[in-house]
């Protein structure tokens, strides 16, 4: 199944993409695409009884309606950093040993094809496609045996860094990472049947049509079940949260000069099974 929000900011509806890529509003489900409906893995079975049911009768979402964020207020927004051997080896920095672990600030959350705001004063805006996932059933203190039973879904993240802010101004990560649009998500959450070999699932970045990142989440250092296993010995993992694993090579702080984004850069990307997402960068107008 995949899972769309769809609409106006602060006025958006839970919706689902057909198998034949057409779109319906499941508002009369009852139920947004949160916490509480991650939480209960029957609620899949029972969307999925209702969908078969009234897909042909249910409200048809436009081509030109907005995708929303396709999680409804995630409640952590948890990233990896340096968790594809390739990039790592880009970024001229040792294998971690552990998982690096960071937060973005969910209000960075937008929609997968919403414009990105180059902060005011950026002069290193750089892109990340990323494949993301989100937790259903809670977890703490998980094995990594039983650690995807606690995975609803996947997601495309393109995990948007001002690097400036990011590595040149003290602290964490976190200031770099949580501008305003510098999260957007979607256009579906696909639940795991959907896709293939999660470990082998191609993915790219284009900007302004040119390739930047064509990887593959093969060269993931920490695997999904072992993120999930670590990152629960930490803090408890809520349905709902989302997690995003990593960059493959190729993002702008990589080149040599590096490449970092200007108003009116496009950029696309896409992960095999979890469809593509675009945006423009505008300039901060604030």
């Amino acid at each position: 199944m995949k899972l769309i929000r769809f609409g106006n900011e602060g006025a958006e509806k839970p919706g689902v993409q057909l198998g034949d890529g057409s779109r319906i509003d499941a508002s009369e489900f009852g139920m947004d695409w949160g916490e509480d409906f991650f939480a209960d893995p029957e609620n899949f079975e029972k969307l999925s009884s209702w969908v078969e049911a009234n897909a042909e009768s249910a409200p048809r979402v436009a081509d030109d309606t907005r995708l929303a964020p396709c999680v409804a207020k995630p409640g952590k927004l948890i990233c990896i950093g340096l968790n594809y051997s390739d990039h790592a080896a880009e970024a001229g920095m040792q294998i971690p040993e552990e998982p690096i672990v960071f937060f973005k600030a969910t209000s960075a959350i937008c929609g997968p094809n919403d414009p990105v705001v180059i902060p005011r004063n950026s002069e290193k805006t750089d892109w990340e496609v990323e494949l993301a996932f989100v937790i259903g059933k809670r977890a703490n203190y998980v094995s990594q045996e039983n650690a995807l039973d606690h995975v609803a879904g996947y997601l495309l993240h393109n995990d948007y860094s001002e690097r400036a802010y990011q590595l040149e101004r003290g602290g964490q990560w976190v200031k770099g990472k949580s501008c305003d649009t510098f999260a957007p998500i979607g256009p579906f959450v696909a639940t795991p049947d959907e896709l293939g070999d999660i470990d082998n699932l191609g993915m790219w970045l284009k900007v302004n049509g040119e390739t930047k990142q064509n990887g593959n989440s093969g060269t993931m250092i920490f695997g999904i079940a072992h993120l999930v296993s670590y990152l629960s010995e930490f803090m408890s993992l809520i349905p709902g949260d989302i997690i995003s694993t990593g960059t493959p090579p190729g993002v702008g702080m990589g080149f040599n000069p590096p490449q970092f984004m200007k108003a009116g850069d496009i950029v696309e990307l896409g992960i095999e099974g979890l469809g593509e997402s675009r945006q423009e960068a505008i300039a901060y107008a604030g």
